[in-house]
């Protein structure tokens, strides 16, 4: 019995100078999902993203468009089309189909880099907002993402506020 008395005081010992310091630590969370969803220069960037690959999206569109109509052709016409014309047309659909494969991933590649380039800026300005505010309001640690964070320790809307433009309100 006295082992165990002593034990329980040991961890009460060891336990409470950590409950203190957290106690008396100021935390502070970040949703990085919503800030790159959510702020106007994550906003700006993809406006930016959509009129830089509008050309390619609807050249892409054209060319998917086209193909639909080759293959309605020959799944209407392949009975009664002679046979080298039917190959022809396959062909030609065949060719333009990985073509047009070819042209659609090399897109995705282009917009996600694209996409990764613009939001890193995002991340790298909102890094530094960060820290200005963990500096200016003492706080001891900020943690992004976390998988659940009570509501008066994320400071993801003041962050948002500051990438905005707008001046952060004071924590509580």
């Amino acid at each position: 019995m006295h082992r165990k008395f002593l034990h329980a005081f040991a961890a009460l010992c060891i336990a409470t100078p950590a409950a203190q310091v957290l106690a008396q630590s100021k935390i502070g969370v970040v949703q990085i999902e919503r800030i790159v969803r959510d702020s106007a220069p994550a906003m700006r960037a993809q406006k930016k993203l959509e009129v830089e690959f509008a050309k390619r999206e609807t050249e892409l569109s054209k060319v998917a468009d086209q193909l639909k109509r080759l293959q309605d052709e020959l799944e209407k016409d392949a009975v009664t089309m002679p046979e080298a014309q039917r190959r022809n047309k396959e062909r030609d659909f065949n060719e333009l189909n990985r073509d047009f494969q070819r042209k659609q991933r090399e897109y995705r590649e282009d917009v996600n880099q694209r996409r990764n380039e613009e939001l890193g800026q995002v991340i790298e300005q909102a890094n530094r907002i960060i820290r200005q505010i963990a500096e200016s309001e003492k706080y001891d640690i900020i943690f992004q993402e976390a998988a659940y964070a009570n509501p008066r320790i994320d400071i993801t809307d003041k962050v948002i506020k500051a990438l905005d433009g707008k001046p952060p309100a004071a924590t509580k």
